[in-house]
């Protein structure tokens, strides 16, 4: 039988290290076959990455075509801001990081859930008499879409259902059923820019029902719910005793004209798991920053969801201590025309859209309040050699090589969505482009109607 000795070594500032040495007294390990075990190679894919599907990759990938090769390609697909360079983030946030990094004090691993310092900074940027923070009230994440997945898993347990917008973020789908969680999807309204068919989502809820994801300011809607209508959100929430996930990764990002509420704001007695970051609002996607805010004020999650975060977040040993350390100046030292301006930019910019857009027979725009994104209808009855979005995009980009997401990626055909990132330029060639497009295929109803008849 073999023994063991166990010697435990340590001097000055390193920390004591187990030396494990084997003494063999004569035994022999057999490196032979297993008794009853015929050996061969069965390696397979795990069920979770079986079910794990990205419905946006899965369409865009199998759309396949080439763009015209007279015409450069104008992408409207793509919710990062950063990809035409004309939305830099502010040199405060870039200098905040280059001081960072010229330390050297953050190079080694954080606690899972972020250092401590840094909780506190966020906790202070968000606190408010409405929904008061602290530090333990923030877990750090690797961008917001850890956060979303962090929040799904301690919520809701296979075999359960969350509650996600339609149209909605596609993520969620992603996540939920690689975690074997069924998703039901509630409307959202066209006519009442996107508000929530409040009775539709009430009915889908039953006693498997885990939580209910809320995305205000929306991707890929770019709609900001009012006051009343989130207290109406909560309302239901409060009556069936489903807690929220909140996404607002795009808190803050709205237009003049509106207001953005923090949904945990308006409310003492639903539990929120509020997810954000630095991507949208800070125009920095790469450098996955994100966080939860944990607004528990009457004490229903408890130790138990906290813990559970807190185990969840020892997965990864938690987010990036470079960005990390730069949180608290780019949180308080931003300046307010960076916001201000990247706004401008962006209201101008869906102004100038929506207004192309609604001049085009065929189609329908819903004016956006915030966010970087416009949802636009297409009347298929008035395009009928088309059979859905997918193909009215699809030759879009081969003829004009204008590239935007069919809306069946959200689970909302027939209309496309609208990236308004991109330079003013080529957001008006773009939409010249549509509508050159749109009037080459565009039928009347009794063109429509002969073509139908000729099919």
């Amino acid at each position: 039988m073999d023994s063991y000795l166990i010697q435990v070594n340590g001097h000055g500032d390193h920390p004591p290290m187990l030396d494990v040495h084997l003494k063999n007294t004569g035994s022999t390990i057999s490196s032979g076959k297993v008794k009853g075990r015929k050996p061969r190679w069965a390696v397979r894919a795990s069920e979770m990455s079986k079910k794990t599907f990205n419905p946006v990759r899965a369409i865009v990938d199998s759309m396949k075509v080439e763009p015209n090769p007279k015409k450069a390609m104008i992408s409207l697909s793509l919710g990062d801001p950063t990809v035409f360079g004309n939305l830099p983030t502010n040199d405060e946030v870039t200098q905040a990081v280059k001081e960072v990094l010229d330390s050297g004090q953050y190079n080694g691993y954080a606690p899972s859930v972020g250092y401590q310092s840094c909780r506190e900074a966020v906790a202070a940027y968000y606190n408010c008499p409405e929904a008061p923070l602290k530090a333990q009230d923030v877990i750090l994440t690797s961008g917001c879409s850890q956060a979303i997945e962090l929040a799904l898993a301690v919520l809701a347990n296979p075999g359960q259902n969350i509650l996600v917008p339609r149209p909605g973020f596609s993520l969620y789908k992603t996540l939920a059923l690689s975690m074997g969680i069924e998703v039901k999807l509630y409307n959202l309204l066209p006519e009442k820019a996107w508000e929530i068919d409040l009775e539709h989502l009430e009915s889908l809820v039953d006693e498997k029902t885990a939580c209910l994801i809320v995305n205000n300011p929306s991707n890929p809607c770019g709609s900001v719910f009012s006051k009343s209508h989130l207290q109406e959100i909560l309302a239901v929430a409060s009556r069936q005793c489903v807690p929220i996930l909140a996404d607002e990764i795009y808190g803050d990002m709205v237009f003049t004209d509106c207001k953005y509420e923090p949904i945990a704001t308006l409310s003492t007695n639903v539990p929120i798991l509020s997810c954000g970051g630095l991507a949208k609002r800070w125009l920095v996607p790469g450098w996955r920053m994100g966080w939860i805010l944990i607004h528990d004020r009457r004490d229903i999650f408890g130790n138990e969801i906290r813990d559970g975060l807190l185990r969840l977040s020892q997965r990864i040993l938690g987010p990036c201590t470079i960005v990390q350390g730069a949180l608290e100046r780019i949180l308080h030292r931003t300046p307010p025309e960076f916001y201000h301006n990247t706004l401008s930019i962006l209201k101008s910019n869906a102004d100038l859209c929506y207004a192309a857009l609604s001049a085009i027979p065929g189609l329908q725009p819903v004016r956006p309040a915030g966010a970087m994104y416009m949802m636009v209808e297409i009347e298929m009855e008035h395009f009928p050699e088309f059979e859905n979005d997918v193909e009215f995009t699809e030759r879009l980009i081969s003829e004009q090589s204008v590239f935007c997401l069919p809306a069946t990626c959200f689970e909302y055909p027939n209309f496309f969505r609208v990236v308004i990132t991109v330079p003013e330029e080529m957001i008006l060639e773009a939409c010249s482009r549509i509508q050159e497009f749109c009037e080459m295929h565009y039928q009347g109803a009794e063109g429509a109607q002969d073509l139908e008849c000729d099919k």
